[in-house]
């Protein structure tokens, strides 16, 4: 049930916040993007820190991805709040010189967001990121803290929901291990093994 798996997993996120001293949680993160707001859009988005998710106190998430990607969500992803779902673009981990100021207006643009939903003056949450954002949010006066330690605690306690997705993600790689295990002989060539995982 993946409404019932985002709720849990939003309600976890929430609990985690109001234990912290944090006004809000900004995740860079694929797998806290994923946690909170229930998008992923493939693993060639991992390590590029393109993708960002807000969280404040009880307030909906906020997803910033890529123009066709937020786009998506507005139009596949019910759970969320279209208007939430933003374009953008920012460093793409110094493929964009910080000197094109998409820093500085993504810090305005999530300072507004903090103002409005009433913790502009609480510690704001990071879990990973490019430097120079940071320096733009310092900018803006926002305090910034460690967030992942936040994160881990909401992601420690599993549901029933994640419990079955890990023993299905599990038996699917012990059946490919098993595969590869009896194909494996001499003279069987590596690409073959691939293409045979690969199926």
């Amino acid at each position: 049930d993946f409404r019932r798996l985002h709720a849990y997993r939003l309600g976890r996120t929430r609990q985690a916040l109001a234990r912290s001293e944090l006004g809000a949680l900004l995740t860079f993160d694929q797998h806290n993007i994923r946690y909170i707001s229930s998008t992923v859009i493939g693993e060639w988005a991992r390590d590029k820190l393109i993708r960002y998710c807000l969280l404040t106190g009880n307030g909906e998430p906020w997803v910033w991805d890529f123009g066709s990607a937020a786009r998506h969500h507005r139009l596949h992803a019910p759970w969320l709040d279209p208007t939430h779902c933003i374009a953008g673009m920012v460093g793409m981990r110094g493929a964009v010189s910080p000197r094109a100021g998409l820093f500085e207006r993504a810090a305005r643009e999530i300072k507004d967001i903090l103002v409005r939903e009433g913790v502009a003056g609480m510690p704001l949450g990071i879990d990973v990121v490019e430097p120079p954002f940071l320096f733009a949010l310092q900018k803006e006066g926002i305090e910034v803290r460690d967030g992942q330690q936040v994160m881990l605690e909401a992601r420690v306690i599993k549901s029933a929901d994640e419990l079955t997705l890990l023993n299905m993600a599990a038996a699917m790689g012990d059946g490919v291990y098993q595969d590869i295990f009896e194909a494996l002989k001499p003279g069987v060539r590596e690409i073959e093994i691939v293409a045979l995982a690969n199926k």
